[in-house]
């Protein structure tokens, strides 16, 4: 691939978030003419997002950087019928209530990467739930629909998968990919937007977006996607043992969010810096190239980064603080997350295994137990020798907090209420 002009698909190529794309060259001489208006949907379905939507989240940073217009189209309406992409089974119906807290929730995090208002490359944000919610059925299906050919959607990944493995796939959820193709139409009508992006398992869908615009309004519009992420392990992106790698700091501490950076695989670091960091690239190849037992220094430079990003400068120094504390001078860490027991219980006594589970350090008793056997349960910082080994209030340290690990990077303090 010939390397774009466009400062902006430049720096996509450069730091490797392109996958596909249905026209780069005619999509880099527009984004070389003027602004360029693009869009990426976030369907409502949690309360927040996580790690595995930080690669979309980044594109749209990364474009307005380069002076273009994003437009952060949230998934009101769509939210309401399901995407089956990548799924095995259909997603559970969520009422009009959750999706707004959902929505509000979600809502918050784009305020930290990107800047909205009025000016020419002010980011927007939409709900496809304003256009969705009023389409009367009937036109909708002469003047879409007719576009469709069902022959080409059973064709499509996210059908053929829940089809060949018998698991049902409602009429509902069918309807997905019309909905999410007639979003690009209205975007393009109503904010003149060219381009719609997101990760590849969404490819078939950008694509029906891009021939509806044709169809109906003769427009020239684009497609782009990135690549999905997986670890050098090949683990999935952005799940842990603990549960997803949320965005949003009452989901998950700033300092869990370090360390969870922070213990990045070593073959992953070079990669992660270019897609999660902005970090000149020059500089990423000098960290990634450190030998040996170094590496750690661009992992934790790598997790501040993309903390400070996400929670703030002033949250991504305190977590690195916390942990250099904790770990390069054994102190129990103020900024560590804070777990409360109830203090009766912690008279009576809680097994060690039990607490483990209870503070989110396993994810079962079952865990919590190998974890003892196996030597990586600390209580105060000493090894845990007996599972059964009840805690109790006599554990309480000088600092008023019981300090619980789980091997030498996770820790949390227990508080008695």
């Amino acid at each position: 691939m010939t390397r774009p002009e466009s400062d902006f698909l430049a720096a996509l190529t450069d730091r490797g978030f392109i996958h596909q794309c249905t026209d780069l060259a005619a999509l880099d001489a527009r984004c070389r003419a003027g602004v360029v208006v693009a869009y990426i949907g976030f369907d409502c379905t949690a309360d927040s997002l996580h790690v595995g939507s930080l690669v979309p989240i980044m594109l749209l940073r990364w474009l307005q950087r380069t002076g273009h217009k994003p437009i952060v189209l949230m998934g009101g309406g769509t939210t309401k019928v399901g995407d089956p992409s990548g799924r095995d089974e259909s997603r559970r119906l969520l009422t009009v209530e959750d999706i707004e807290r959902n929505k509000a929730g979600i809502q918050r995090i784009f305020a930290k990467y990107l800047t909205f208002g009025d000016g020419p490359s002010d980011a927007i944000m939409a709900d496809n739930a304003e256009w969705l919610d009023r389409l009367a059925y009937i036109p909708f299906l002469r003047d879409v629909g007719r576009h469709f050919s069902v022959n080409r959607m059973l064709s499509m990944d996210s059908v053929k998968l829940r089809l060949e493995r018998e698991q049902p796939l409602s009429f509902l959820e069918f309807n997905y990919m019309i909905l999410q193709a007639y979003d690009f139409v209205e975007l393009a009508r109503r904010y003149g937007c060219v381009l719609q992006m997101g990760g590849s398992d969404q490819w078939g869908n950008i694509v029906n977006g891009v021939e509806l615009g044709r169809r109906i309004d003769d427009r020239e519009l684009f497609g782009l996607t990135n690549p999905l992420i997986t670890l050098a392990s090949g683990a999935k992106m952005g799940k842990t043992a603990q549960g997803a790698v949320w965005l949003n700091a009452e989901r998950l501490s700033p300092y869990d969010f370090w360390q969870f950076w922070r213990n990045t695989e070593d073959a992953d670091v070079g990669r992660f810096l270019r897609l999660f960091t902005e970090l000149p690239l020059d500089e990423i190849a000098r960290l990634e190239a450190l030998p040996g037992a170094e590496i750690n220094e661009a992992k934790k430079v790598l997790a501040t980064e993309a903390t400070a990003l996400c929670h703030g400068r002033v949250a991504a120094e305190d977590a690195a603080e916390t942990a250099r504390r904790t770990f390069e001078e054994g102190a129990a860490g103020e900024g560590l997350p804070l777990v409360d027991v109830p203090r009766a219980d912690l008279e009576k006594g809680v097994p060690a295994f039990e607490l483990l589970r209870r503070a989110g350090l396993a994810p079962s008793n079952g865990e919590a137990r190998r974890l003892i056997k196996g030597g990586g349960g600390r209580l105060n910082d000493a090894p845990i020798a007996d599972e059964q080994r009840a805690v109790t209030l006599a554990d309480i340290g000088g600092d008023g907090r019981i300090k619980l690990s789980a091997g030498r990077k996770r820790h949390v303090l227990i508080r008695a209420v």
